[in-house]
């Protein structure tokens, strides 16, 4: 049986740039070499963003006039991805794999009165092992303020409300998948954890694929028909992939801040590079210029051009050993 899975990543101003890379395809080269990039003219997007993240973040914060206050630390955009297993795609066709992406696609801008106006993107991958979404938006709160008045807001934490808010997200997301006919499984429920370890491994973060590696040894399947034995080893194993998913957090944060860096440090080369080109346009002007001067003057007053540099040059040479 397969299941409907659905995972959020919080991502601060700094984190933009990158994720817009990644996920809209902008890089030349993925440290993720789960990527085939032979097939990656079929991802295909269900929300396109027509600029970077940081930018439709900026217009959309400005058009719809949202409250909250913005400060480096503060979470500003939340990115779902959205999967089931690769043998469930392969058994139900390419149209109803696009119709699961496009289902869950209306699940997000409905959950929690979202509003489709503040998705920001919405890409499919199919050049990776198994095809995925990649849904980011603003988490947009709509509420009254002290005096009543309708408002919207940019707030994560609220949006998240509740220890039990990402089990409400999964228990929706499923319901919502199964109405719309999709043969899924919603998994165990108990402690808020839906997927077997080794399907999980499947899905679509290379990295966290490669951080299960160092750590197989513990997570082989117990062969046992024991519920309770077999439950006590799903959580635990459930709790080192928890530990690893949150290592893996910070790594691709201090990844995409780095990146970050590198691009500002590549844009201001460039421009110190097309600052050189410049001044060494205008130092060759410049020496024409003076050129022409010394022709001019020295048609003027009947001097030779060379004897005018010459007096010239000891007039400058003498002024400088004076400034000594």
């Amino acid at each position: 049986m397969s299941y409907a899975i659905i995972r959020n990543t919080n991502y601060k101003i700094k984190n933009l740039a990158g994720i817009y890379r990644h996920t809209e395809r902008k890089n030349t080269n993925y440290s993720n070499k789960n990527i085939n990039k032979e097939f990656s003219h079929l991802n295909y997007s269900i929300k396109a963003p027509y600029s970077t993240y940081t930018k439709i973040f900026q217009d959309i914060r400005e058009k719809y006039e949202l409250k909250g206050m913005i400060k480096k630390v503060s979470n500003v955009m939340c990115e779902f991805i959205i999967t089931s297993d690769k043998e469930y795609f392969e058994s139900i066709g390419i149209e109803e794999t696009k119709r699961y992406f496009q289902t869950a696609y209306k699940f997000v801008a409905n959950y929690n009165n979202l509003g489709e106006d503040f998705i920001v993107s919405a890409k499919v991958h199919m050049d990776e092992s198994t095809p995925h979404m990649h849904i980011v938006f603003i988490p947009v709160v709509h509420k009254k303020d002290k005096n009543g008045n309708e408002i919207s807001k940019i707030a994560c934490s609220e949006y998240w409300k509740g220890k039990d808010s990402y089990k409400r997200l999964q228990d929706n997301f499923y319901s919502y998948m199964i109405k719309s006919g999709f043969n899924l499984e919603r998994g165990n429920t108990i402690d808020n954890q839906h997927i077997p370890i080794e399907k999980l491994k499947k899905i679509t973060n290379y990295e966290v694929q490669e951080m299960f590696k160092e750590t197989k040894h513990y997570e082989q399947e117990k062969v046992t028909n024991n519920i309770e034995i077999m439950r006590d080893d799903y959580k635990r194993v459930i709790k080192k992939f928890n530990t690893l998913a949150k290592r893996y957090n910070r790594i691709k944060n201090i990844v995409n801040e780095t990146m970050y860096k590198t691009e500002q440090i590549q844009l201001e080369n460039y421009n110190l590079k097309q600052e050189n080109k410049k001044l060494k346009q205008e130092n060759i002007q410049l020496k024409d210029y003076i050129d022409k001067t010394f022709e001019y003057v020295s048609i003027l007053f009947d001097f030779s051009k060379n004897t005018l540099k010459r007096l010239v040059n000891s007039f400058i040479n003498k002024i400088n050993f004076k400034n000594r």
